[in-house]
């Protein structure tokens, strides 16, 4: 497989072609942003961690009947994916209160939640990523309802194999956000990463956050918290 030009750049990530045209090559950085983007940084480190466990992670989920974007892990930080279209819905899972959750509805953090809700951002970051409905989805045309029913029913499906799993390490799995996007065939399936930038863990005994809230609230450290899940996970799997 040749990796050719780079067709993309974001906050976390670089995409490049490759000889193959339903084959991507995505490399991680250790960039790192919050808060839209206005707070810089970098987590020495982190694009290894974070390329590592999504590959686990989505391999756990493949083995569990969630289709994934994930073909094979290249190097520490540099991986084969199918070429998808991104649904352009950020879709997050909520366990605990926590974030904007919690601001949003004065719901003091880690209040558990009586269930697991989902919600639904535009991916759009000039407009600050704001959150729509399933009608909003559909009417701007960012999605279908065949699609949105699919991701919705995967996403939940996504959230009952990792609350699991991470227990299973003595991590408990708050909050996390999903992308979704569509093969060449139409297929919806798990794109994006699962990492401590997406996900909020926090340790089962302590409380100790084990994700990006280290940076975003200068927490201290956060590059032993992603070091310290790579350990649980590697332990693990």
């Amino acid at each position: 497989m040749e990796k050719l030009e780079q067709i993309y750049e974001g906050k976390a990530k670089k995409v490049f072609k490759t000889d193959d045209p339903e084959v991507f090559i995505v490399d991680y950085k250790d960039d790192a942003t919050a808060f839209n983007g206005l707070k810089k940084g970098t987590i020495v480190g982190k694009g290894s961690v974070n390329n590592r466990m999504t590959n686990m992670m989505m391999q756990l989920l493949e083995s569990r009947g969630v289709p994934t974007h994930f073909i094979k892990e290249l190097s520490d930080r540099e991986t084969a994916v199918k070429k998808v279209e991104i649904v352009k819905l950020e879709v997050i899972i909520r366990n605990i209160a926590a974030g904007s959750f919690s601001k949003r509805y004065g719901v003091a953090e880690g209040t558990p939640l009586r269930c697991s809700t989902i919600e639904f951002s535009l991916k759009d970051d000039a407009l600050g990523d704001p959150l729509i409905n399933d009608y909003h989805a559909v009417a701007l045309g960012v999605t279908t309802w065949e699609e949105l029913e699919t991701i919705k029913t995967l996403a939940f499906k996504i959230n009952d194999v990792m609350k699991e799993f991470f227990l299973s390490v003595g991590v408990t799995l708050v909050d996390f956000k999903l992308e979704f996007g569509k093969t060449s065939d139409g297929t919806i399936v798990l794109a994006d990463e699962i990492s401590p930038d997406t996900c909020r863990f926090w340790d089962v005994k302590t409380g100790e956050k084990l994700d990006k809230d280290r940076f975003r609230r200068d927490l201290g450290d956060p590059e032993g918290a992603y070091q310290e899940m790579m350990r649980r996970l590697s332990e693990k799997l």
